[in-house]
């Protein structure tokens, strides 16, 4: 298996969330997602969950 590189994990999963309704992915500062102040682009939602990683 190959090394991971953190310069491509940061880019990929650091401040990276999903919606919950539409799957829509966002990079946006985790204080605003938990304040509740970021909504979907796409479907205008405020549930958001992290990326998974692989």
């Amino acid at each position: 298996m190959a090394t991971k590189i953190p310069a491509t994990q940061n880019r990929l999963y650091k401040n990276a969330f999903v919606c919950k309704e539409c799957k829509h992915k966002m990079k946006v500062d985790p204080l605003k997602i938990l304040a509740g102040k970021v909504r979907c682009r796409k479907c205008h939602s405020t549930d958001f969950r992290p990326v998974r990683k692989k």
